[in-house]
């Protein structure tokens, strides 16, 4: 059975294990040799595994010249989880603060509107009014055809409509006159090739 290859965090732990238990710096290339050698990790992922503590901040880089060196000692990773419990209860505190003044506020809100039968009376009427409102736009909406804007987009529609109709119809008159009259062709044939019934009538 093939041994069971390590996994993207186990790389990470191990990788990390070659900083802290030799506790020197090393290259890109010296890592990608140790690893496979010390820590069975393959050669070709140690590049992409060392990124990622770097981005973590679990290990530390630097160019000096040409050259990048990385490192990391045991107490660095201490102090980076240290650092995010102290994180922590900074944003508890200022979250449990927060929520004192917001609580004071409510109650200084509640003191400034004492409960009274005024009060409840008042509050009803303004949800009442509030019901009435959603009711009325309910209601403006299901007439939204009788809106006085869309009634005159309408009308303007008609007319361009009725506009465009007398324009071809005009068209259509001009063009029969002129073939009866240049080719001598009947115009009942003409009607009877474009398909024109015998009601239609031109439009003034």
């Amino acid at each position: 059975m093939a041994p069971r290859g390590l996994s993207a965090e186990e790389k990470r732990v191990k990788l990390l294990e070659i900083f802290h238990e030799s506790k020197d710096f090393y290259q890109l290339k010296e890592l990608e040799k140790l690893g496979p050698k010390l820590k069975g990790i393959v050669s070709q992922t140690v590049k992409e595994v060392l990124q990622s503590l770097v981005d973590d901040g679990l290990v530390q880089a630097d160019k000096i010249g040409s050259s990048n060196f990385f490192w990391s000692f045991p107490s660095q990773r201490g102090a980076i989880v240290q650092n995010r419990l102290d994180a922590a209860k900074d944003a508890r505190l200022a979250s449990q603060t927060q929520l004192a003044n917001l609580r004071a506020s409510i109650e200084a809100e509640k003191a400034l509107r004492p409960q009274s039968d005024s009060r409840t009376r008042a509050l009803e009427t303004l949800n009442a009014a509030k019901q009435t409102l959603i009711t009325l736009e309910q209601e403006l909406q299901a007439y939204g055809a009788c809106d006085p804007v869309k009634v005159e987009e309408k009308k303007r529609a008609v007319i361009l409509a009725r506009e465009a109709t007398i324009r071809w119809t005009d068209n259509y008159v001009i063009l029969l006159s002129h073939f009866t009259r240049e080719h001598g062709i009947d115009p009942q044939e003409i009607r009877k090739y474009l398909d024109i019934g015998d009601d239609y009538e031109d439009i003034y």
